[in-house]
């Protein structure tokens, strides 16, 4: 869902000092190449304009940029512990069988070894068996067409945590 009048949690964000709105969006995507351009957008009109800010931050990308991005997620499966965001983002997994847990691990390991970073998805309203056959297929792709699967990946990612950290559900 998008807005476009402003929400109190865009103003609160417009509002915040740069080390505390950089800490925020760190929390949203781990790239500092990302934040520092939302960063420098500040502030936003609208919720639209705060996700067209990060879909234009996405897109610009370099491949350690996505590394660096990449590397802010855990596997799925395995949420970090005391980390309310991979948890709830991951709920697909949590009544998933052993046999589930152990195909998700031996697809991530694979995916991990063929492309040399974790497998990432828009876990959100996935079931685990979604997740599992979408790295059954995503595991053949060539890692050109992978790493644009995976740049529209944190997008959508971005974007549900964007809208949670204004406090847009």
């Amino acid at each position: 869902m998008t807005s476009t009048s402003p929400l109190p949690g865009l103003a609160r964000f417009n509002a915040l000092e740069e080390s505390a709105a950089r800490a925020a969006l760190h929390e949203v995507c781990a790239s500092t190449a990302w934040a520092d351009r939302l960063l420098a957008a500040r502030p936003y009109a609208t919720l639209d304009a705060l996700y067209e800010a990060g879909d234009a931050a996405m897109a610009r990308l370099t491949a350690a940029d996505l590394a660096e991005a990449m590397a802010g997620h855990p596997p799925i499966g395995r949420p970090r512990p005391g980390d309310p965001a991979s948890t709830r983002e991951q709920g697909g997994m949590a009544g998933a069988s052993e046999r589930l847990r152990a195909d998700m691990l031996e697809l991530n390991l694979a995916y991990q070894e063929k492309f040399g970073h974790v497998f990432l998805i828009c876990a959100t309203g996935r079931t685990g068996e979604q997740m599992r056959d979408a790295a059954e297929e995503r595991i053949g792709n060539a890692p050109e067409r992978e790493r644009e699967i995976v740049r529209s990946e944190l997008g959508k990612i971005n974007r549900i945590r964007l809208a949670r950290l204004v406090g847009e559900d």
